[in-house]
């Protein structure tokens, strides 16, 4: 191969492709998207509806109504001898939210029920608050009916919140307490994204191999360089522009998310207030000491190797599946010709996905272990076992197994791709691509 000539097709398809306003127009708006999703939900949930939501209680037990506390956002009132049928005609004159309706026969069954009448949809953080009501108020009744003295003051004392603190012992001896959580977000983080852009860059190179073929420009480029220098330069030169994009998308992403939370006065969920709903149910449980187990466990995390290992994987991975996207777009005459190629190729990626969420909870099984070492999953699988901690040898090796691969790959696809981008209106079949495979000049 002439490694010049190579050069020029690299920056020719750079050049061509950075230029193009879809080119800017995705790069600048992608960070956005994305910045927005990390950011607004944090900011919704600091948002509270206006006004207390009245909802009249029936309890005919006279026993669930104490664990029933006005709050922020319910005022609760109390009508023990009402029928909830009474409410039906003037419920919405009357401005009401709810009607909680607390029956002696369905308080005594063995699952304890409780009726809610409205004339809309029920947001479920109130459902979840009288479930938990009754729930307690069953517990005690249950209790009572041993005739325990002092019960009160016995539940108060035995009453206990467990915690299980799980503490990593670095290579140097010293502890340090971690949180699997923060491993398993950035394991499914980086899996996920080697996965949209293996996908996305490898269909890019087939779009521009089929344009190319179409608009019979390839016809004249083959008479200068040999159809796997073509080859190789179109997928380097893609290489190069996804290595860009995906650059500016996190240095913009990251601007993007500190900037608004500067803006917004800090930390989105340190100013959730307390009951707005399920997301002030997470957030007010985050302490300081739970702040500090979050940073601890980042301290342990080896990001230059994750970061690394992100590239690494991604590149590899793209140019293992971008030259069958190659060989898949010079034997079509069109994107519609691909289907019948495109399952083949695409089911070890989407294979790997699912393997990744086992992976996440199993970052050291058989299946883990394995997935990661054969190629077509290995980018999705490996990005979401290094986080955890993986011996070099495994990543060596599937670094290797990974490399020798796209190498074979890449030879057979070049053989089908001098033949495919040459030939027009014939519907090829895999077996003649193989037959293409198999000529020796």
């Amino acid at each position: 191969m002439n490694i010049q000539k190579i050069k020029i097709i690299i920056g020719r398809e750079f050049l061509t492709r950075v230029r193009k306003k879809s080119f800017i127009l995705m790069t600048l708006l992608t960070p956005l998207i994305l910045g927005a999703f990390m950011v607004v939900p944090g900011w919704m949930a600091t948002l509270k509806d206006s006004g207390q939501k009245e909802v009249v209680v029936i309890d005919k037990t006279g026993l669930v109504s104490s664990f029933l506390i006005n709050t922020e956002e319910l005022s609760f009132r109390f009508q023990p001898e009402e029928d909830p049928a009474n409410y039906k005609e003037f419920f919405d004159e009357q401005k009401l939210y709810a009607i909680v309706y607390i029956d002696s026969l369905m308080f005594q069954e063995q699952k304890p029920k409780a009726m809610m009448y409205s004339t809309k949809q029920i947001n479920p953080d109130i459902q979840r608050y009288v479930r938990i009501a009754v729930e307690k108020a069953v517990q005690e009744e249950r209790l009572r009916k041993y005739h325990i003295e002092n019960l009160d003051e016995i539940l108060k004392e035995v009453r206990a919140e467990a915690q299980v603190r799980t503490m990593v012992w670095s290579s140097g001896g010293e502890e340090k307490e971690s949180e699997v959580e923060i491993y398993m977000v950035i394991s499914m983080i980086g899996g996920f994204f080697i996965y949209m852009f293996i996908f996305m860059f490898g269909s890019m190179v087939m779009r521009g191999v089929i344009e190319e073929k179409t608009s019979r420009v390839v016809e004249v480029i083959v008479s200068s360089v040999k159809p796997i220098e073509l080859m190789m330069g179109k997928i380097i030169g893609i290489a190069c522009v996804a290595l860009l994009q995906f650059a500016i998308w996190i240095c913009l992403t990251l601007g993007i998310v500190v900037v608004s939370q500067l803006a917004m006065g800090g930390s989105v969920a340190a100013r959730v207030p307390g009951g707005a709903g399920q997301m002030a149910q997470m957030t007010e449980g985050i302490s300081q000491s739970g702040m500090d187990s979050i940073f601890s466990t980042l301290s342990l995390i080896n990001f230059p190797l994750v970061i690394a290992a992100l590239v690494c994987y991604f590149l590899l991975g793209y140019l293992l599946y971008a030259s069958l996207f190659a060989a898949i777009g010079s034997a079509a005459d069109n994107e519609t010709d691909t289907q019948q190629f495109m399952l083949p190729v695409t089911l070890p990626l989407i294979l790997g996905m699912f393997m990744m969420m086992h992976t996440f909870q199993h970052p050291d099984s058989a299946l883990s272990f394995w997935g990661s070492m054969i190629p077509f999953t290995s980018p999705m699988i490996m990005m979401a076992r290094v986080s955890f901690g993986v011996p070099i040898w495994q990543l060596l090796l599937s670094i290797f197994i990974l490399l020798s691969t796209f190498i074979a790959i890449a030879f057979f696809a070049a053989k089908i791709y001098r033949v495919g981008i040459l030939m027009y209106g014939k519907k090829v079949s895999w077996r003649e691509l193989w037959k293409w495979m198999r000529y020796k000049n």
